[in-house]
Order: structure tokens, then sequence, then C-alpha cells
């Protein structure tokens, strides 16, 4: 659950404000921590919500993948919100929540198939810092997926990027959209090297 986050939370007034908490509740059954924080500047806000929106109607590459890539981004940099809240969406979305589950272990976990793994190695290595994604890493996601979901893919990754960054530096940590629908949480992740 939520800790302190490094900027507290704005009161989301207005109407507006009044919208957005609206649209959370009914969608997810309560208002994020992140929306308090980001509402310090609306703009900011505003226009991450509007990508993420036009991101869910991308389908040139599987749902699963896209949700599991950015899932591996979340573990990988160690935003709990972001874990938690796309597990969330995963079970919405009636993907397979046994893989969903292991994502943060993944490459110690035997439930995913050579093209699940091959996405996931392609998330992480998009995420490290410098990105070491190989020619080899795009050539066989190419073969396997064809150019359009490929570049799908890799800008969806882009995105969990750009999403779990903010938020683990600001301290936006998981607000339990996992435990509300009655889930078991998350696999640990394990040890790379392991």
């Amino acid at each position: 659950m939520t800790g302190t986050t490094r900027i507290p939370a704005a009161e989301i007034t207005g109407f507006k404000g009044w919208l957005i908490k609206r649209f959370a509740r009914k969608t997810l059954g309560q208002v994020p921590t992140s929306i308090g924080v980001y509402w310090h500047n609306q703009k900011v806000l505003m226009d991450m919500a509007r990508v993420g929106s036009r991101l869910k109607k991308w389908d040139a590459c599987d749902e699963q993948l896209k949700s599991f890539a950015h899932m591996a981004v979340a573990s990988r940099v160690g935003c709990t919100w972001c874990l938690d809240f796309n597990y969330f969406e995963a079970h919405n979305l009636d993907l397979d929540m046994t893989k969903a589950r292991e994502i943060p272990r993944w490459r110690v976990s035997d439930v995913f198939t050579p093209l699940e793994r091959e996405v996931l190695e392609y998330a992480e290595a998009m995420t490290e810092t410098e990105p070491t994604v190989t020619d080899e890493m795009v050539a066989s996601l190419r073969s396997r997926l064809g150019d359009s979901a490929l570049v799908e893919l890799t800008a969806v990754i882009a995105f969990a990027n750009f999403t779990t960054r903010p938020n683990v530096a600001l301290g936006i940590e998981s607000d339990g959209f996992a435990a509300a629908c009655g889930l078991k949480p998350l696999a640990q992740r394990a040890a790379v090297g392991s």
C-alpha cells in the first residue's frame, strides 16, 4: 500500500477534478494517489493520461505481450504502483494471471513461452541504462512478430519507462488495486543471475 509520496498529493478540486475523481472511482473503485501527486501539474497529468489512452487503441501487437512487457519494466524499475495497476488491468482484460503473477521472477519461472521470454528480455534490455538491446533481439522479434507489432511493442515499453520512472522518483507506491479485486500478491522479483 501507499507510503508517503515525496510530493504530497494535492487536493483534486474544480469541475475537472470532480470529473476525474468520478471516472477513477467508476473504473478503478478508488482515486489513485498518483492523480493527487500529478494534480500539481495538470498539463503533465492530462498529457500522460492522453498518451496512455491512445496507446490502448493500438492493436498490431498481442495485448498479453504488451501487458507483460509493461509489467517487466515496472518490476525492473521497482514501480510497485505500475506493477500493481497492470496486474489489475491484466485481470480485467482476462489475460493469463498465472503468468502475470510471475513477471517479477520471469527468468526463473517455467510458465512462459519462448516468445514471451524474448519479449520480457527485450523489455528489460530497453529499460537498462544504457539500453542493452542487441541486433539479435530485434531480428528475432521481427521474425516472430513482424515490423508493425515490434514497433508497437517497442513504443509500449518506452511508455512503460515514461510512466514507471517518475512514479518511483516521486515515491508513488502501490494503491492495492490487485488486493481490491481479491487477487493474490505478485511473486517477488528473483535476484538477477539466479
